[in-house]
This record gives C-alpha cells, structure tokens and sequence, in this order.
C-alpha cells in the first residue's frame, strides 16, 4: 500500500507541475472539465486521471472524502462564527443601551414618576397606556377603555389604538402578564427591556445585511461599529424610549435582512423559502407597530419596481413582495379598526398599478429595439395608474390622516409658508456638518451588474432614502383638571399624573393638529383675552409656560417655535431681511409673567420655578387694576 501511495503522489506531482504554468481555463480543458471551482481543480482532475488504478481506488476515495469533510468544517466553522458574532453583537448593544440609560439618569436610584420623568418629549404619552392597560382589571377592559377613551383630551372620546398605534403597549402588557413577570420585575423595568432588546435584533439584523451582501462576517462588524458610532444620528433611543420607531425599525431591519438574502441568485431552496417567509412575516409586524411604516415600504416598493424594470431581478421574486405589501395592507386596515390611511397610502397605489400592468410585462426584457421601447412605456404606464388610482382613492375614500406629511414636504420645497412642525427639535434640519455627503459613486464591474440584484436593490433603496431626507421635545390639582401647554409636555403630564390635557403630540390627526396650532398661540403676540378665549374652549382650567420655548435662543433662523407663530400670524414678515409688521400685544408667555392688568384678570400663578409657570385659569374673570 505504501509503494502504491508513493507511485500515486510521483504521479500527482508531476501533473500538478505540468498545469502550473497553465491558465485556468487550459488547467480544465486539458483535464477534461466544463465547470470547477478553481482551489479544487488540480485534485479533481488528479483524480480523473488516476480513478482507472484499481489498486489504488479505496486511497484515493479517502483522500477526497477527508478534504470534502474539511470543506464542510471550513465553511460550517464560518458560519457558526459569523451567526456568533452577529448575535454577541446584538447582545452587547442591548446591554450598553441599559448599562448607558441607567448612568445617564441613575434609574435604579430614582422614585416611580422620577422614572417616569425620563420619557422626554411625544414618547410619555405611549407609556402611560402601557400603566392603565397593568391597572386595569382585566386586559378585555383595559383595551375597551382604550378604544373608548375619554379621559386623555378633554371633551373628545378617541380610539387610543387606532389613533396612536399601541400594538406595542398591547403587547407588552400580555406579555408581562402571561409570563407571570409582576413578582419578579416593575413593569417599567420589562417595558425598556424590550425596547432594549429590540435594539439588540435591530443591530443583529444590520449585521447579516452586510455579511449577506459582501460574503464575510468582518464587514458585519464594521457595519455595527459604524451605526454605534453615529447612534445619536439614526436613534432617539436615548431619550425618547417609547416612540413608535424604536418599536418598528428593528422588524423594518429584519425585512430589509431577508430580503436582501430572497433576491440572492443561485440560493437554495430552504433558504429561499426561510427569506421568503421571514419577508412576509417583518412586513406585516412592521405596519402594525408604526403608522407612517407604509411610507416607508412605499421607497422600498419603488426600488424594487425600478430594478425589476431594467431587468435586475427575477420578476416572480419582485412580484412575489409585492402580493406581501398587499396582504399586509389588507390585514393591516382591518386590524387597524379599518384605517382609511392605508386605503389611500402610495404604496397600495403603486402596488395595485404594478399587479395591472404585469401582462405588458411580456417580452420587455429582451435586448431589442422594441423591448425597450415597451420598457419606457411599461414605467409610464405604471406610474401613471398609480397616480390616477391614488387620486380616485382620495376622491372616494374619507381621509385626513397624515395630509400634514405633504405640507411638511411642501414647506421644505418652498412651497408653502410655514408649518409648526418644522419647529419642533425632533424635526429639524439636520446639521450640515452630519454624517457624509452622498456624492460616492458605486461602481460594478462591466458586464456584472444583473449578477448581484441584493446590491443593486441596496444601491438605489439608499439612493431614494438620501434624496428624501435632504429633501425634507408640586401642588395638588383638581381630580377633573385639564391642563394646556406644549404638546410634548402634555405628554409627560399624562403619564406622571393621569390628567387630561387640551393636546397630545400626535400628528396624525387633523383635530388634534388644529388643536396644538391654537395652543401654542401661548407663546405668540396675541391679546390676554384671546389666549383665555382659546384656553376655555377646550375647558382647560391650568396653562403650563415653558421658559425654554418663551426664551428660547435657537442656532437656526426663524424656526423657533415663537418666530413661526410670528410669521402665521403676520406680525412678523421674512423676505430679504426682517420686517417687522406692527403688533400693539407683546409676547403673551412675556407679558403674563409681569403680573398686570389684564392678564391677573383671566390668569392666576399658582407655581413657578427656574423652568415652568403654572396659571390657574380664572372661571370668572376678576378686573383688577
């Protein structure tokens, strides 16, 4: 056995050196072969010509299933650490996003509502919820009460889910309940946790993006460093737990994993399906967790619709994720207490126009002079449908949620004049000097482009969503109080107090944006009898004053909540330099505090501090000189 060993590794030797100086496609001619994988190709072709030995057929076949085992280690080892990795860094990033709260505001050490403090700005409100669904006695009843709620803004019974998207507090609390968790951890305690460990997945899933997209489990890790790194840039994690997109990202981030491994060519059969199932589960959960989700799978509809059009992608995969996005919408609008908004959102628009227009489809994708003709009339004709469909939509359906979407474009595009929400913090333009400019060219090599449609899907869904972003925060009270302010801070007196309040940081809601509209008129040039006319309209008996917003001093011009009062009102005109027009009123937050004449007579300070001025509405007016 040995002298045949020796004979066999003389023979291989000299067959090796003979094909070194050979190129690659030579090596497989002169062995006879169609297709290999270069790192396999000598030994194969050794073993081509040496399977006619007999003596030395049962050597031979052990060497070769030794180094297919060694394969398969090879490649079940990179996996395990690459699925290792991936997990150990979603875990770590949980763990620094509790280790990193509990530092910022010492929440182990602090009281109840100091806790509760914590949830800066349009978030509190969501966990307040969360608190009366535990109270209640039973879930049935609490989510009744919910849906029938009349004890959040005055004089308007609302639907809290539907309005305000809670399938994230529902969960939550039949999760704390079911798992018997009350004796075991405070409910605030297991309500950041999964917000936590929703980051954790979130991390985890950007992680197999990348490793999914460049075939090495390094360019997963450079990935979640670089997210860490700009985390105050892509998250309001830090101070804004409970907002809805902190829920929603992590399974949009699941989605965005799946797919980018479902348009993979050449993928095998179990995993297609895994993707594919994976897909349709993230989409779904995704609508259900954030209201203004649908707009953002409406971007990734129209990258996929773009690569599908020039030939980039199999089309019955493309097709495919769209049957997604329209079973999820359907589902989503009947969960949803039959919400009109996604009857007339652009995705089912554009989704419907694509399912219409897939017979033109036909022989689009051949390379001829007629097929691209038909190629630039299939993406007219799709568009136009859409547009015509989603203009009929509108026509039939009853609508008035999220029309402020299209102003708040409108005003970035210079369209329109002014518009509270580009006032408020969580909402402004972005500093210049953030992040990178998106002027780097990706470039693929020629002839390749169709070979890797997860890039290309990447490349342009990147591409929309760049151009869409630089396109475009004591003493005892009566138990039947209502209180006025800021809509951010009416948020933190629902949860801390249970209190109804005149206005809610919800801007989907035309009523509720009319309302905030009138509220911040606190802080205008308007008269001490114009503010109590408003005030008392909504049976408000407490008006909160914040100093930050009354003195604020903001880096950008005229987008301070005051200066767009100002300009809404028209005491105030901005062409090319500042134009006051004239106001015989001074500021309304200024003027309140002097204590005169007329305001004493509508307004009663009750408490103040370095930050807040609480005035107690007069009930009947008090003319004091």
């Amino acid at each position: 056995m040995e002298e045949v060993l020796k004979s066999i590794q003389k023979r291989a030797t000299k067959v090796v050196k003979a094909l070194e100086g050979k190129l690659y496609d030579e090596r497989l001619k002169s062995l006879g072969l169609f297709s290999l994988e270069k790192t396999d190709g000598d030994l194969i072709g050794v073993y081509l010509l040496l399977r006619r030995e007999e003596e030395g057929q049962a050597l031979i076949s052990s060497l070769f299933l030794a180094s297919f085992s060694d394969l398969l280690i090879q490649r079940f080892a990179k996996l395990f650490f690459g699925c290792l990795a991936a997990v150990t860094s979603g875990m770590m990033y949980a763990v620094y996003l509790s280790t990193y709260h509990e530092r910022k505001f010492w929440f182990s050490s602090r009281q109840e509502l100091e806790r509760e403090i914590t949830f800066q700005g349009d978030s509190a409100i969501y966990y307040s919820f969360y608190k009366e669904l535990l109270k209640a006695p039973s879930f049935e009843r609490g989510v009744y009460e919910l849906t029938h709620n009349n004890k959040t803004v005055s004089l308007k019974t609302i639907n809290a889910v539907q309005k305000m998207t809670l399938y994230p507090e529902l969960i939550a609390s039949v999760l704390y309940q079911a798992s018997g968790s009350e004796e075991v951890i405070e409910p605030v305690y297991f309500y950041i946790g999964i917000v936590f460990g929703l980051q954790g997945i979130y991390v985890t899933a950007l992680f197999v993006t990348s490793w999914v997209m460049s075939g090495t489990w390094l360019a997963g890790m450079l990935t979640v460093a670089w997210f860490i790194i700009n985390r105050t840039d892509t998250t309001r994690i830090d101070y804004s737990i409970p907002s809805r997109e902190n829920w929603a990202l992590p399974y949009f981030a699941c989605q965005v994993a799946a797919l980018t491994g479902y348009l993979k060519k050449n993928l095998n059969c179990s995993a297609e399906k895994f993707c594919y199932l994976l897909v349709n589960a993230s989409t779904y959960t995704f609508m259900m967790m954030w209201e203004y989700s649908h707009y953002l799978l409406f971007v990734q509809a129209v990258s996929l619709f773009l690569l599908d059009s020039f030939a980039l992608a199999q089309t019955a995969k493309v097709h495919e994720v769209y049957r997604i996005y329209l079973f999820s919408l359907i589902v989503g609008y009947l969960l949803q207490f039959e919400n009109s908004a996604l009857l007339v959102s652009p995705l089912l628009s554009l989704v419907v126009a694509l399912m219409l227009s897939k017979s033109f489809q036909m022989n689009m994708k051949k390379s001829t002079f007629v097929s691209r003709l038909l190629k630039i009339m299939y993406i007219y004709l799709v568009l136009t449908v859409a547009v015509t469909l989603n203009f009929l939509l509108k026509m039939i359906i009853p609508h008035k949620e999220n029309e402020h979407l299209l102003k708040f474009i409108e005003v970035k595009l210079g369209l329109n004049t002014t518009n509270l929400l580009l006032g408020e913090n969580e909402k402004r333009e972005e500093s210049k000097t953030n992040g990178e400019p998106l002027k780097e060219t990706v470039k693929l090599e020629d002839g390749r482009i169709g070979e890797r449609p997860e890039i290309v899907y990447h490349v342009i869904h990147t591409i929309l969503l760049g151009c869409l972003a630089m396109c475009l925060e004591g003493r005892q009270a009566p138990v039947a109080a209502v209180f006025a302010g800021s809509p951010q801070l009416m948020g933190v007196i629902k949860l801390c107090t249970g209190w109804m309040v005149s206005s809610l940081p919800l801007y989907n809601d035309d009523d509720l944006l009319k309302r905030n509209e009138n509220i911040y008129q606190i802080y205008s040039k308007r008269s001490a009898e114009d503010i109590y006319k408003i005030l008392t309209s909504y049976k408000a008996n407490f008006l909160i004053i914040e100093d930050s917003i009354c003195n604020e001093v903001g880096p950008v011009r005229g987008c301070r909540v005051k200066d767009l009062l100002d300009i809404a009102n028209g005491h105030v005109v901005c062409e090319e330099g500042d134009n006051y027009a004239y106001s015989k009123y001074g500021r309304f937050c200024h003027e309140i505090k002097m204590n005169y004449s007329p305001y004493v007579n509508y307004f009663t300070r009750v408490y103040w501090n370095r930050s807040y001025f609480v005035y107690k509405i007069n009930t009947v007016i008090s003319f004091q000189s």
